[in-house]
């Protein structure tokens, strides 16, 4: 029986600042009404290997079912990416950690029940399907080895069997593909760099250099580096260290496509901005500042409003693409947030939040209509990946 979640009305920074967090009670904002359907989501937390579904209905959170997805209870296998099908009958899982290296598995969306799994690199992260759903592509981190250059893995979703290794830069990350699965994008958080694949080929086709006053668009695979060119790096707090006086670097931590495919968007963590690259001419637009530790990225599929996790600000940025305005900066239920996930209706942006110490993983849930938070919920401690599987109508 579906357990009903507790913290669903949001009663601003007075209920937050005595410790209530809001929680126990649900109603949505009085001058939005809420939809009559019911929306899902899958959200991995990678501390205690479990993945969580959660329906919100438009006013609380309901935990439909959780998952354990570590193999040994003795070794934290470190749930870190989640990716639905497009046809909606599967979601993909990475988990970072093993004995030697990490592990994809794919599990069916009805029942939960793994359906076939496979070892990968070291470190896999983020991951998505492609729009065919016949690939998953999925970054090797490489954050537990040395620094040297890691790779994408590419795997056939229904044989599960990995068809391609690519070698690419130094911690990759922020694996998203273009609507029409044509291209596929990454960054490489210790080479400042932007990485295209071109998936007919499976093939780096071009690559940009991201730091500020030192832009460049080259094409091929960027030059590999050894571990010495990255001494005195330090990525281990995964995108909470604040940049130094008199640093212009990017530290990109995420790629996303829009859903033209004319631009590209990488999060620069380190500046806190968002560096929009034009596709076709390989340059950069413009940068549009965001808050503190900008780190994952979503954007509605109307691609009028982009979405940014502020890590380091535990909040989130809502951008109007086409002015590059901030439209609300919105405060995160605890500290450490990471992704977002939007529906499919572009009513609503699911955020997932790692939170501290011995605090549970979190999902807030953002109208993107009134530009408010509406609802959290508690997960598994550190909630990383995240994507948003279905919404259905409700039944009368």
């Amino acid at each position: 029986m579906a357990v009903l979640l507790a913290a669903a009305a949001i009663r601003g920074s007075e209920a937050r600042a005595q410790g209530t967090g809001a929680r126990g009670t649900a109603a949505a904002p009085a001058r939005v009404v809420a939809p009559a359907r019911d929306y899902f989501v899958y959200v991995a937390s990678e501390s205690v290997d479990q993945v969580t579904l959660l329906k919100f209905d438009g006013v609380a959170f309901i935990k439909e079912r959780e998952r354990y997805v570590g193999l040994l209870p003795t070794e934290v296998a470190g749930p870190h990416g989640v990716g639905v099908s497009p046809d909606g009958k599967s979601y993909f899982v990475s988990t970072a950690h093993g004995t030697p290296y990490g592990r994809l598995s794919r599990y069916d969306t009805q029942t939960g029940e793994r359906k076939g799994q496979l070892m990968l690199g070291n470190f896999p992260a983020t991951l998505q399907v492609s729009p065919d759903g016949f690939y998953v592509y999925v970054v090797n981190f490489n954050l537990h080895g040395e620094m040297v250059q890691s790779d994408v893995s590419v795997v056939a979703a229904d044989e599960m069997v990995e068809i391609a290794r690519i070698p690419t830069c130094t911690m990759p990350h922020g694996s998203r593909l273009s609507a029409d699965g044509t291209k596929h994008y990454s960054v490489c958080m210790m080479d400042e760099e932007l990485v295209e694949i071109d998936t007919r080929t499976l093939a780096v086709s071009r690559h940009f250099f991201l730091t500020k006053g030192k832009e460049m668009g080259m094409t091929g695979a960027p030059p590999a580096r050894g571990a010495e060119a990255h001494a005195g790096h330090d990525m281990g707090g995964h995108g909470m260290e604040p940049p130094q006086l008199g640093d212009v670097s990017c530290s990109p931590t995420w790629a996303q496509p829009s859903p033209k495919g004319d631009v590209v968007w990488v999060a620069c963590n380190k500046s806190s901005e968002i560096v929009e690259i034009d596709v076709q001419r390989w340059s950069v637009r413009r940068r549009i500042p965001t808050g503190n530790g900008v780190y994952n990225l979503a954007v509605t599929h109307d691609g009028t409003k982009l979405i940014g996790t502020n890590k380091r600000d535990a909040s989130v940025s809502v951008i109007d693409v086409a002015s590059g305005r901030e439209l609300a900066k919105i405060p995160t239920t605890r500290k450490v947030v990471h992704g977002a996930a939007v529906s499919d209706d572009d009513r609503y942006v699911f955020i997932s939040v790692e939170g501290t110490g011995s605090q549970p993983g979190t999902v807030d849930v953002i109208d993107l209509t009134s530009l408010t938070k509406v609802a959290s919920a508690d997960v598994g401690q550190q909630a990383g990946g995240i994507d948003f599987w279905k919404s259905a109508a409700r039944a009368k």
